[in-house]
C-alpha cells in the first residue's frame, strides 16, 4: 500500500485533476488530503468559468478532465459572457452549488480505478540526495513512496490569515496550515516568495432585502461545459443580485484603516491586482463614490450568500458596519467575516513545461503553489502535471501544449518563461491566437491529442466525429447554396441589412454581422431540414459552424501567423549552451536566458528583457 507511481499532495482543483488524469491513464495513484470532506473545495466564490477561464474548463474537459462535468452536475445558473463581442471573447460562466460541487468531485474520484486516498498532512519530502524525490512523510509519521510526487498545496504552505489585528495560522478558514514542507523546499535552493489573496464575508440570506437589489438571472439557453453532455438539468436555477457601495459605506470602512493589516505594514505580500480588497479599491479608486457588488447564492439548500467584490481583512465589526450601510443590507447578519491570507509560493520559472521542477527530479508543482490564482488555472496545471507524471513513470514522451493550441499552453508558457510578480490570472488578452482558442472548438483542438494518450474516451471521439461531420456539412452547404433576391430580400430588409440584386452564395450572406443562421431557417426549407436533428441535439454545432463561416478570414490569417512562429517554436536550443560566453548578447539577456534555460527559440523570444537582436545572436549560434 505504501508504494505508488504517482503521489498527489492536496485535493483542491489542481490535485483532483492531477490524480484523476494519472489514474485514468493507468498509474497507481495516492491522493493525500487533510480533509476528505472538502475535496475540490470552492474556497472563494461559488462559480466556475468566466472571461478566459470558461475556455480553460472546456479545454480541461476536451482533454478528458472532470471540471466541466462536475460544473454541469452542480450548476445553479449559467451565463455566456461577452456575447456582444466577437466569438474569441465569448466565455461561459456557471454559478455552482458549493457543497454539491465538492461532493460530485468526490464521487468522481472514488469511481476511478487505481486511485487511493489518505487523510493526513504531508510534512516532508523523502529525497535521494537533494536531486530526486522518492516519496513523502506525513504528519502521522507514515512514509509513502512514489516514483513521482505532485505538490498542489494551494494556500496552505505557511498560511497566515488576517482579520484586522487578529492573525490565525491556517490555509483556509477553520483549517490548519502546513509548516516544514515549504522550508524544506526552500533549503533545496528553490526561490520562494509570499503572496496574498482575500475572501469576502458570507451573509445570512434571510437578513437581506432582495427587493432593493438588482436581479441578475441566467441565460435561457444553457451551454454545457462538458462536450459529453447534450444538456444540463439544473436542480434549480437561482438568480444572483447586484448591490452597490456608497460614500457612507466607504466612510464606515475607512474608520478601520488604522487597524487594517493592509495599511499598518503587517501584510507585505503581493495580492491580485485585478481582484483587490474593498479597502484597496477605496485607496486606488479614491475618486469613485460607489463600487458594484455581486451577491451570489452558495447553493440550493442553504441561505448563505457570497458578496463578490467585498474581499476584506478589516476587523469583523468594521466589515459588518460597512455592509449594513449598503441598500438592502440594513439588517444583514454575517456567517463569517472576510479575511486575507498570506502563503508561500515558488517561482514557476523553476519548472519545466511538464510542471516538473528543474532542480529535483520527479517532483511536480501545480496550482497556487506556482503563484497562480483561480480554480480553472489550478485545474489546468493539475491535469498537465498528472499526465506528465504518468508519462515519466512509463518512460514515454512528454505531453506539451503550445500557445496556438490552448489557453492551457499560454498559461504554462507564461509561468515558466516570465514568472510571476503577482497572482497570475488568465485573460483573453494574454493569448495572441485567441480567435483559434475559442470555447466552442476546444474539443476539435484537444480531444484527438487526449485520445491518442488514452485519456479521452471512445465516446468523446464519437461525439467529436459527429460534430466535425455535421459542422463541415453546414459550412459546405453555405459555400455551395445559391440564393436569389426573391428568396431572401424580405428577410434581409427585416434584419436591417441591404437586399441583394442578383444570385449570391449563401456564405456571402451569412458573413454579414446582422444575419444569423437561425434567421434563415424559416425561409430556406432545405436548410431547416439539414439542421433539424442538430439543433435539437447539439445546438453548439450550428454556432461553431456559423463562427467559422463569419470569421474564416481572421481564422486563416491567425493560423498562418501561428505556422510562422512554429518554425521558431520547433527550433530547439541545446542545454549545453553557455549564454555567458555569448558576449554579443546583452548582459540582461545573458542573465535571463541562464535563469530560464528556454527550450526553444520561440520561448526565448518571449522572455522579458530578451530583444530581437538577442534572438538573432542565438540564431547565428545555432547556424540559422
Amino acid at each position: 500500500m505504501n508504494n505508488y507511481d504517482v503521489i498527489v499532495v492536496g485535493a483542491g482543483h489542481a490535485g483532483s485533476e492531477a490524480a484523476a488524469a494519472a489514474a485514468k491513464l493507468g498509474s497507481s495513484v495516492l491522493l493525500i488530503t487533510m480533509d476528505m470532506g472538502k475535496i475540490a473545495q470552492m474556497s472563494c466564490n461559488p462559480a466556475m468559468g468566466g472571461i478566459a477561464k470558461g475556455q480553460i474548463i472546456r479545454e480541461i474537459d476536451a482533454l478528458g478532465g472532470y471540471s466541466g462535468l462536475v460544473t454541469d452536475a452542480s450548476m445553479i445558473q449559467f451565463r455566456m459572457l461577452n456575447k456582444s463581442k466577437g466569438p474569441a471573447m465569448w466565455s461561459p460562466r456557471a454559478q455552482c452549488d458549493r457543497m454539491e460541487f465538492s461532493m460530485e468531485w468526490r464521487r468522481v474520484l472514488e469511481n476511478i480505478n487505481g486511485l487511493d486516498f489518505w487523510q493526513d498532512t504531508v510534512k516532508e519530502l523523502i529525497l535521494e540526495g537533494d536531486k530526486k524525490v522518492l516519496g513523502v512523510r506525513t504528519g502521522l509519521g507514515i512514509e509513502f513512496y512514489g516514483r513521482t510526487v505532485i505538490l498542489t498545496n494551494g494556500t496552505f504552505l505557511n498560511g497566515l490569515m488576517h482579520i484586522g489585528q487578529v492573525k490565525i495560522e491556517g490555509g483556509r478558514a477553520g483549517e490548519p496550515g502546513v509548516g516544514g514542507l515549504s522550508n524544506q523546499i526552500y533549503n533545496l535552493g528553490f526561490t520562494t516568495g509570499r503572496m496574498k489573496t482575500g475572501t469576502p464575508p458570507r451573509l445570512d440570506g434571510r437578513t437581506i432585502d432582495f427587493s432593493k437589489l438588482g436581479r441578475q438571472d441566467g441565460d435561457d439557453v444553457v451551454v454545457p461545459f462538458s462536450y459529453l453532455n447534450e444538456e444540463v438539468r439544473m436542480k434549480k436555477s437561482l438568480p444572483c443580485y447586484i448591490a452597490h457601495t456608497s460614500e457612507k459605506v466607504h466612510e464606515a470602512l475607512r474608520t478601520g484603516f488604522d487597524d487594517s493589516p493592509m495599511f499598518d505594514g503587517t501584510i507585505t505580500s503581493t495580492g491580485p491586482r485585478y481582484c483587490p480588497s474593498i479597502e484597496s479599491k477605496l485607496v486606488t479608486f479614491a475618486d469613485k463614490d460607489r463600487h458594484q457588488l455581486f451577491v451570489e447564492p452558495e447553493g440550493v439548500d442553504t441561505i448563505e450568500y457570497y458578496v463578490n467584490g467585498f474581499s476584506s481583512s478589516l476587523d469583523w465589526d468594521i466589515q459588518l458596519k460597512g455592509l449594513r450601510m449598503i441598500e438592502g443590507f440594513e439588517n444583514v447578519k454575517i456567517f463569517r467575516p472576510g479575511y486575507a491570507i498570506e502563503y508561500d509560493y515558488f517561482d514557476p520559472m523553476q519548472l519545466k513545461k511538464t510542471m516538473e521542477t528543474k532542480m529535483v527530479e520527479n517532483l511536480y508543482f501545480a496550482g497556487q503553489i506556482n503563484g497562480t490564482t483561480g480554480y480553472e488555472e489550478a485545474g489546468a496545471q493539475g491535469i498537465i502535471a498528472g499526465i506528465n507524471a504518468h508519462l515519466r513513470v512509463n518512460g514515454q514522451e512528454e505531453f506539451l501544449l503550445k500557445r496556438d493550441e490552448a489557453y492551457i499552453g499560454v498559461l504554462i508558457d507564461d509561468l515558466v518563461t516570465k514568472g510571476v510578480d503577482e497572482p497570475y490570472r488568465m485573460f483573453t488578452s494574454r493569448a495572441e491566437y485567441r480567435i483559434l482558442l475559442r470555447q466552442d472548438n476546444a474539443d476539435t483542438r484537444l480531444t484527438p491529442k487526449a485520445h491518442k494518450l488514452g485519456l479521452a474516451s471512445e465516446e468523446r471521439m464519437r461525439i467529436l466525429d459527429y460534430k466535425t461531420k455535421n459542422k463541415e456539412g453546414i459550412i459546405e452547404y453555405f459555400k455551395n447554396r445559391s440564393v436569389s433576391p426573391g428568396e431572401l430580400n424580405d428577410t434581409l430588409s427585416k434584419l436591417g441589412t441591404n437586399p441583394i440584386k442578383q444570385k449570391l452564395k449563401l456564405r456571402d450572406i451569412a458573413v454579414r454581422p446582422q444575419v444569423k443562421i437561425y434567421d434563415l431557417v424559416p425561409v430556406l426549407e432545405d436548410l431547416n431540414s439539414k439542421i433539424e436533428e442538430i439543433k435539437t441535439r447539439r445546438r453548439e454545432i450550428i454556432e461553431s459552424a456559423e463562427i467559422e463561416i463569419k470569421y474564416s478570414g481572421y481564422i486563416e490569417r491567425e493560423k498562418a501567423i501561428a505556422e510562422k512562429i512554429k518554425r521558431l517554436e520547433d527550433l530547439s536550443i541545446p542545454e549545453w549552451i553557455n549564454y555567458n560566453e555569448l558576449k554579443s548578447l546583452t548582459f540582461e539577456a545573458r542573465e535571463k536566458l541562464t535563469k530560464v534555460r528556454p527550450g526553444t527559440i520561440a520561448q526565448a523570444s518571449r522572455i522579458p528583457g530578451v530583444s530581437p537582436a538577442d534572438i538573432s545572436v542565438l540564431l547565428i549560434k545555432l547556424g540559422r
